[in-house]
């Protein structure tokens, strides 16, 4: 008899877009031309860049998510992205209590706390929050390097679980009142 072997593979992919609005590039002396330009929340603004990005499951994230579906670990109902600042290659062992430490997160943005994931509906094996987009507006000229999916709202926070983690290709060099806008999208396929 013949065993066929099939495997899972699962893991968050990240779309970034670099906002920034038409009159800060002009403050600037930057030019605008050749940028696709957005209405951002009413602000005519231009996208600096797009980056689609995937994910490390840091082996917490794995444990929660093996844990939450298959051996009655108390679900976390609430989810937030959060940025992090420092030159950071993220490795498997990162977790909520070490990624604030050791990825410098980012706290220079206007919103109170890390920004919420809000879901969709899960169809096909994927989850995402494009309908309602995570936005940080930023407050600081800084380098963000990165992202993460966590279930503590506080930002610095180091309880909960950290379920993803993801360096960006190209840093983000972001000014006061820049917008990260961020779609988080979780698919599990089986192949």
């Amino acid at each position: 008899m013949k065993h066929s072997k099939s495997a899972a593979e699962g893991g968050f992919k990240y779309n970034v877009e670099h906002i920034r609005s038409v009159s800060r590039m002009q403050a600037m002396g930057l030019s605008i031309e050749g940028l696709a330009r957005k209405d951002f929340n009413g602000i005519d603004s231009v996208v600096l860049s797009v980056e689609d990005v995937s994910n490390l499951i840091p082996t917490e994230g794995l444990d929660y998510i093996l844990g939450a579906s298959l051996k009655g670990v108390s679900q976390v109902s609430s989810w937030y992205i959060a940025l992090f600042e420092g030159n950071y290659t993220p490795i498997a062992g990162v977790t909520a209590a070490t990624f604030p430490a050791s990825a410098t997160e980012c706290t220079a943005y206007d919103e109170a706390n890390r920004v919420a994931w809000t879901s969709g509906s899960v169809s096909a094996g994927s989850v995402s929050n494009s309908a309602s987009k995570a936005a940080f507006t930023m407050n600081a000229t800084k380098t963000i390097y990165g992202i993460a999916q966590t279930s503590l709202s506080a930002k610095s926070g180091t309880t909960g679980v950290l379920v993803s983690v993801a360096r960006f290709a190209a840093a983000k060099a972001v000014v006061d009142d820049d917008i990260l806008n961020v779609t988080s999208t979780l698919t599990l396929t089986s192949a």
